[in-house]
């Protein structure tokens, strides 16, 4: 993970800065923002940011209820985007 990127997303983890990569993915995912998810998305991985949001929800946490409709609208959006800049 760039700096550039962990300094966009310092005020998801801002008390754990030393934290690794997938605290930070899974931190921006329970307070989704679609620029950040989609900066991770872009550096990451879209794949990587879906599987940290498969775990997220495996784990039967309160958060990832409340945010999900909101999480897998960002991703399917996030995802029809890059389709389309594929072609």
């Amino acid at each position: 993970m760039t700096a550039e990127l962990k300094r966009q997303l310092r005020g998801v983890l801002w008390s754990n800065a030393g934290e690794p990569e997938e605290a930070y993915v899974r931190a921006a995912l329970l307070r989704p923002r679609f620029h950040l998810l989609l900066a991770i998305a872009i550096e990451l991985g879209l794949e990587r940011v879906m599987a940290e949001w498969n775990l997220l929800k495996t784990c039967g946490d309160r958060r990832t209820e409340r945010v999900a409709c909101q999480v897998e609208r960002m991703l399917g959006n996030i995802g029809e985007g890059f389709r389309h800049a594929a072609r």
